[in-house]
């Protein structure tokens, strides 16, 4: 395994966020106060004709972090905007990235973003090669955006993409068929009847934009996998659910990876199994981290001004990185 230091705190919960469920929920909604930065919009074209939109946040270094969001989120999340502001305190020049239709980017795709998007990071990263050739790539990714960076790095694509220099992966769902089932056992249902919920409303959109037909029937107490089922194998011409599963979970590539990766995971996340990430064998060039709370992208600390755990670890590593490669 890559040999990295853990960050010297680890996320010890408070009271009041004990639990996998606790810190994924209160992670999401406890208020928090953002700092603006000065920042220019981009956008990228990709080969089938739909856009990406960004944002570019200028800096000192020679670093840039490009930063990718989760499913139903955008970059404006406060997940990303955490990772803004640390990496703007460290003086680097950062790329947010919105996934197809997402955000800013609404009205620029008809295809649909998902899990398997690696080739899209890799548009991405291609870009910013020409853009800012002297700056070195540090991808950090968020959920579903952190499997597809790893489908990427692993070489998981149908064709070659453009890789960044080095990359932090949280929370990444690495097995698809067993996280759609995870999600939809218990309390985890709660959740993905929101992902339902934003998924759905991104398909109203794109009618309303006249982007696509309307030959995609979805509802909304439907199943994580009966949306994938009827929306995003079919859209993204990956026939069924299971074909959808199959070809982009990241889990089968990850003892492929080259460039120095770190993989952050909670063992309380409730619908993403950590188990599988361990059972892959990451290769030599992967540090996997695996905290026992955070939930799902929650990490509330007691011992950290703010509660916020993970973008100190996501600091943490990206400075052991930077270092170390």
């Amino acid at each position: 395994m890559l040999p990295l230091a853990p960050p010297p705190l680890p996320c010890r919960a408070p009271w009041w966020a004990a639990s996998g469920h606790l810190q994924t929920i209160l992670g999401n909604y406890l208020p928090e106060h953002f700092q603006t930065y000065p920042s220019e919009p981009f956008r990228i074209p990709l080969g089938d004709g739909d856009q990406l939109a960004g944002r570019h946040y200028p800096g000192e270094t020679d670093v840039l972090m490009l930063v990718f969001h989760g499913l139903g989120g955008d970059d404006q999340a406060h997940y990303v905007r955490r990772t803004v502001a640390l990496a703007r305190k460290l003086g680097h020049h950062v790329w947010t990235l919105n996934h197809r239709g997402c955000g800013a980017g609404r009205g620029l795709a008809r295809k649909p973003y998902h899990s398997g998007s690696g080739d899209d990071l890799g548009a991405a990263f291609a870009r910013a090669r020409v853009l800012h050739p002297e700056l070195r790539q540090l991808a950090v990714a968020y959920s579903l955006s952190a499997n597809a960076l790893l489908l990427n790095l692993g070489g998981g694509l149908p064709e070659p993409a453009a890789r960044p220099d080095l990359a932090i992966a949280v929370n990444p769902p690495v097995d698809l068929g067993a996280c759609s089932h995870r999600i939809h056992q218990g309390l985890s249902r709660l959740y993905e009847l929101r992902f339902i919920r934003r998924c759905r409303q991104a398909i109203h959109q794109r009618l309303e934009d006249g982007l696509i037909p309307d030959a995609y029937r979805t509802w909304p107490l439907m199943s994580l996998r009966e949306f994938d089922e009827a929306y995003t194998s079919k859209a993204a011409e990956f026939g069924d659910a299971d074909g959808y599963y199959a070809r982009c979970s990241a889990r089968q590539h990850l003892s492929k990876i080259t460039v120095p990766t770190v993989i952050l995971m909670a063992k309380d996340d409730p619908f993403i199994p950590w188990q599988h990430a361990a059972e892959a064998e990451p290769s030599p060039s992967v540090h996997l981290h695996l905290e026992p709370r955070g939930g799902h992208m929650g990490y509330l600390s007691r011992d950290l001004p703010g509660r916020r755990w993970l973008p100190y670890a996501v600091q943490h590593y990206a400075q052991q990185l930077l270092a170390a490669c």
